[in-house]
C-alpha cells in the first residue's frame, strides 16, 4: 500500500467538513464565518470570550469579526457585556437562540462518525493533537487548548486554579478553550 500524505487527508478532510457546514449554513441563512463565531463562543472561557481573542483564533482581520458580530448581536444570537473592571473590554456570550442555530448548523452526523474513529484507537487522536501542536509552534500562533491541559492548570483542595491568573477557575473555565493556554 502506497504511503499515505497525512496533510493531504487533513486538508481533505477539512473540505469536507466546511463543506457540510456550508450546506447547513445555507439553510440557515448564515456565512459560514457566523457558525464559526459561535461555535468559539460556545466552547471558550471567561479568559478568551473577547473580539481580539476570537480574531485572534479565528485568524481573521478584526473588520470581518467586528462586522460578523454586529450581525449575530442584531439577529440576537450574541451578546456584547462591558466588563465589570474595565469598561473598555468587552465579553462576548452566546444567547440561547444562537445556541439553537449552532446545533441546527452543526453537521451532527459527520462529528459522530469521526469522533467514533478517534474514540476507537486513541492513539489516532494523538497523532492530530501532535500535528496541531507543532503547526501552532512553527506558526507562532497561540494553542488555545483546553484550560485543564494547560501547563498553568493547578488542582486544588477547594477545586482548580490558574497560576497565570491567579484566579480560582470553576468546572466550567476547566473543561473549555483558553487564548492563555500553554503546551506542558
Amino acid at each position: 500500500m502506497e504511503k499515505v500524505d497525512v496533510f493531504d487527508l487533513i486538508e481533505r478532510m477539512s473540505a469536507l467538513i466546511r463543506s457540510e457546514e456550508r450546506k447547513k449554513c445555507t439553510e440557515l441563512g448564515l456565512q459560514p464565518v457566523h457558525l464559526q463565531v459561535m461555535d468559539y463562543l460556545s466552547r471558550c472561557n471567561r479568559y478568551s470570550d473577547t473580539p481580539a481573542a476570537l480574531t485572534n483564533y479565528l485568524g481573521m482581520t478584526r473588520g470581518t469579526v467586528s462586522q460578523t458580530l454586529q450581525l449575530l448581536e442584531k439577529k440576537g444570537y450574541i451578546k456584547k457585556t462591558a466588563d465589570v473592571n474595565d469598561r473598555r473590554m468587552v465579553h462576548l456570550s452566546l444567547l440561547t437562540e444562537g445556541d439553537t442555530i449552532l446545533n441546527k448548523a452543526r453537521p451532527e452526523d459527520l462529528y459522530s462518525q469521526a469522533s467514533a474513529i478517534f474514540n476507537e484507537n486513541e492513539s489516532q487522536e494523538n497523532v492530530f493533537v501532535n500535528a496541531l501542536t507543532a503547526l501552532q509552534k512553527a506558526n507562532k500562533s497561540q494553542s488555545f487548548g483546553l484550560c485543564k491541559t494547560c501547563k498553568y492548570f493547578t488542582r486544588t483542595s477547594d477545586g482548580f486554579f490558574c497560576d497565570l491568573t491567579k484566579e480560582p477557575l470553576s468546572q466550567s473555565d476547566s473543561e473549555k478553550i483558553c487564548q492563555e493556554h500553554t503546551v506542558c
